[in-house]
């Protein structure tokens, strides 16, 4: 019979758990990602940040990028928040930017430019969890603090045999006192990095390397045949659909763009204007024709007068608690108004799309139709 143990039950640590994980981390761990080898608070916490939900090769480039615009936390409290933005475009959950940019501000403000070393007090500032605080406190000043971000979870589920989701906070409580007590008395950096770096590299979701595995001859998870089934998953919800229409409004080599508000999806980028009247109907029939006609020449008239319009292939975009459909229509006018009225609205250079701060599949479609030749030429 396979046994089951249940989390209540994981707060027995094996005092060779982090004896194992360090031996391995120095010997076979990753050593040369462009954020280690450094005591600098800034650096390990620009890139704890960015590591958030995103995949290592995914933020090489951008970290590289961003410290070459803002190296050090000094120049990115004072830049612009358009610049930020700007630099974060692409790389997804646009929340993680705009509290990057306030943590920064409040870095300087607070603690004279010097992140604390306090996991605590670190912790209190935006966009730095419990998990985050404790691997830039670990990394930068040696403080011997447990992490639980969701490679450790992972790892700790198997191990340990967890039976419940880790998700759930009585379960999430039960870990992190098994985290705190697994914590090691010296090596703290090399323990950290090292379960960073089983969850990332060995023990992962799909094919873990188990026959690689330090924590191989301990964990329940490979010897009761369950690594396939934990860490547990999350139960399953219905993911909701939901619908917008975008008006993509070329004139004289430009675009209009329109600054998103602080809050919600891609909060702070500029995006395409929106418009409820254009969701997607049947254009075949020629009453709807002829209504759709008139409601794109309604929803582009605060802009100029529309000359030709084409609806273009409609994208889908997931995020993690929906999926949107958005149907884009390429919009020519033939006059504009020279005054939108709005401070929120911009005329932006197709030319200069590439350093804009859009959301991904925005930059996408307008990167897409301004670099190909044919009806919609961005000169027209």
């Amino acid at each position: 019979m396979k046994r089951v143990i249940s989390a209540a039950k994981v707060l027995d640590p094996d005092p060779e758990f982090s004896v194992s994980v360090i031996g391995w981390q120095k010997a076979h761990g990753r050593h040369t990602l462009p954020w280690q080898n450094t005591r600098d608070a800034y650096r390990i916490w620009l890139s704890e940040v960015m590591l958030q939900q995103t995949q290592v090769a995914a933020v090489i480039g951008y970290y590289q990028r961003f410290l070459t615009r803002f190296p050090t936390v000094g120049a990115l409290a004072e830049a612009p928040s358009e610049d930020v933005m700007a630099h974060w475009s692409g790389l997804g959950y646009y929340t993680r930017a705009r509290n990057l940019h306030q943590c920064a501000k409040r870095v300087v403000n607070e603690y004279g430019g010097v992140f604390p070393a306090d996991p605590r007090l670190l912790a209190d500032l935006p966009g730095i969890g419990r998990s985050t605080a404790a691997a830039i406190s670990a990394f930068a000043y040696g403080t011997r603090a447990a992490i639980l971000d969701g490679n450790v979870k992972r790892v700790f589920s198997r191990v340990f045999g967890v039976d419940e989701f880790a998700g759930s906070k009585p379960v999430e409580d039960r870990l992190w006192q098994l985290a705190e007590a697994l914590l090691p008395g010296a090596d703290v950096e090399a323990y950290t990095q090292g379960l960073m770096d089983l969850g990332a590299t060995l023990c992962t979701r799909s094919k873990p390397a188990c026959a690689r595995c330090p924590l191989a001859s301990s964990c329940v998870a490979l010897a009761t045949d369950r690594v396939h089934l934990l860490p547990v998953r999350k139960p399953k919800k219905a993911v909701p659909q939901r619908q917008t229409a975008m008006l993509v409004i070329i004139d004289k080599g430009q675009v209009l763009l329109e600054q998103r508000p602080d809050s919600g999806i891609w909060g702070g980028l500029l995006s395409l204007p929106e418009s409820a009247s254009l969701l997607p109907i049947d254009h075949d029939l020629p009453d709807e024709a002829s209504r759709f006609e008139q409601d794109i020449v309604n929803a582009v008239a605060p802009f100029g007068t529309a000359g030709s319009w084409e609806r273009l292939l409609t994208i889908s975009h997931a995020f993690t608690h929906f999926k949107l459909q958005i149907s884009p229509y390429a919009v020519h006018l033939s006059a504009r108004v020279h005054s939108v009225g709005q401070n929120a609205y911009v005329w932006y250079p197709t030319d200069r799309l590439g350093d804009a701060p859009l959301p991904a599949p925005v930059k996408k479609l307008l990167m897409a139709l301004f670099q190909t030749d044919g009806l919609f030429d961005a000169q027209r």
